[in-house]
């Protein structure tokens, strides 16, 4: 019989960072739900060392909460809040985009290419947590060249908070279509060096995203 392969002990607290990153923003564990290290070193079978260590990774992105009980909860942002991730998004991807387009290169068109090729078979799959990190990828991919390492920083750490939510908008919304409408287009307008068309698609494919999930949320809230 084959061997399992065990993972090398300082490698488990990125495995279940990883895993639990994954399932915060697939809302398999929900905004405002209780995390609790015993249950979870349990659930891992691993000791509470990595799952701490984990916790406090995922606090340093916003996705959790740490307490003094030996837990966390997951992060629950207000209409507020989750209005200025995206407002932030906004500024801080026109400003990128606008940046790159005049330095795109022939290897950058066909890298966005290769990534909304990849997002088509996600959304015909209806795969929304692989759409999600696509959706992450393509977005970068158009700024890469603009060359803005700590504006590209500064972005991850919004998108890590903006991600479940633009997966909610999909999945709950159905709003996969206008979606890969609004990427061909972006790609469209940027071959074709059309930068203030562009950026301004680009400002409405957020905000459009930031209402509907307003609305929706707003909606939910209520009711519960």
């Amino acid at each position: 019989m084959p061997r399992t392969r065990a993972i090398p002990r300082q490698s488990l607290p990125d495995v279940i960072t990883n895993d639990l990153r994954e399932r915060i923003l697939s809302g398999e564990i929900a905004e405002g739900e209780t995390i609790r290290q015993e249950a979870l070193a349990e659930d891992y079978d691993v000791s509470r060392m990595p799952i701490r260590e984990a916790l406090k990774r995922l606090d340093a992105e916003g996705l959790v909460q740490l307490t003094n009980n030996r837990g966390a909860a997951v992060t629950s942002h207000s209409l507020s809040e989750i209005g200025e991730i995206f407002d932030l998004r906004v500024l801080l991807e026109v400003d990128l985009f606008k940046r790159a387009i005049q330095q795109m290169t022939a290897a950058d068109f066909n890298e966005c290419d290769r990534i909304l090729d990849a997002m088509e078979k996600s959304y015909d799959a209806y795969d929304v947590g692989r759409w999600g990190s696509l959706n992450n990828e393509y977005h970068m991919a158009l700024y890469a060249a603009a060359g803005r390492g700590l504006s590209n920083e500064i972005l991850q750490r919004v998108n890590v908070q903006s991600d479940r939510y633009v997966r909610m908008h999909l999945s709950v919304m159905e709003q996969r279509e206008p979606a890969k409408k609004d990427h061909r287009e972006l790609l469209s307008l940027a071959r074709a060096g059309r930068v203030d068309d562009a950026c301004d698609l680009l400002t409405r494919h957020i905000q459009r995203t930031k209402e509907q999930l307003l609305a929706m949320i707003t909606a939910t809230r209520k009711t519960e």
